[in-house]
């Protein structure tokens, strides 16, 4: 069977289906034929295709095609396997930077960015807030938000989880989190909080924070996860040390 793109179109979806194009120099050109007549009809809005997310080949001349990464379906093909489901806006473009970075967004690692607050009271104590949804206790902060910078995140997390407006100051930690309970890996900055005179004025928003704890050093550590303690720990180092500190994992590496 000679390799082709065969093309079905209904309710303005042009559904693409790439049949034995395996390693064929021409892919490119059939998929750009394709396109082309896919758009040709006046009420095509999209073009779609699903393939194995194994079949590196296809992915890669659906790229340079301009097609976006929609998503992920799990287990999907026959005898098991993912599925990668890829589609193409009329109003997409294809020809420029912008195409190729709109591409390259959709199908380059997505780390979760984390900040979160050392903060500490006159007595040195260290903040740490008790969750209502983990047992292991964390820093003020949290996940940070799609198109939000590290520092908003954190002033927003303190303003949201315990009602307080925080300073923000230097970076004392940079850690990569390895995969955890389900979550992908991530990075995770520590900011150094100062000193906060009036531990009484947090008040947790009974929501997400059941309480706000101000304990020692090693008392707030053994509250918190086995990959946590590490970060809590050069954290407090770094302020100490005045600089950054680069962990892996809770591990410091430099």
């Amino acid at each position: 069977m000679s390799p082709s793109v065969e093309l079905s179109i209904r309710d303005g979806v042009a559904l693409l289906d790439a049949i034995g194009v395996v390693n064929d120099p021409d892919l490119d050109a059939l998929l750009q034929e394709a396109r082309t007549a896919a758009f040709a009809a006046p009420d095509v809005r999209r073009v779609e295709t699903l393939v194995s997310a194994e079949d590196w080949p296809l992915r890669r001349a659906l790229h340079r095609a301009g097609f976006r990464l929609d998503g992920v379906l799990r287990d999907r093909l026959p005898g098991g396997g993912d599925q990668c489901h890829y589609a193409l806006l009329r109003a997409d473009s294809v020809d420029d930077r912008h195409a190729f970075t709109a591409v390259m967004n959709t199908v380059t690692a997505r780390k979760r960015v984390i900040a979160h607050l050392l903060l500490t009271d006159e007595h040195q104590r260290v903040c740490v807030l008790e969750t209502t949804f983990k047992p292991d206790f964390e820093l003020p902060g949290g996940i940070v938000e799609p198109g939000e910078s590290p520092r908003e995140a954190v002033l927003r997390e303190s303003e949201e989880e315990v009602g307080i407006a925080v300073s923000v100051g230097p970076l004392l930690v940079v850690d990569w989190l390895a995969p955890y309970l389900g979550w992908e890996d991530a990075v995770e900055l520590v900011f150094d909080g100062g000193t906060c005179f009036d531990p009484a004025s947090l008040v947790p928003d009974g929501r997400e924070i059941r309480a706000a704890h101000w304990l020692s050093a090693e008392d707030a550590v053994a509250t918190m996860a086995p990959f946590a303690q590490g970060r809590l720990r050069a954290a407090l180092a770094a302020r100490q040390q005045g600089r950054t500190l680069y962990l892996e994992a809770g591990q410091q590496i430099s």
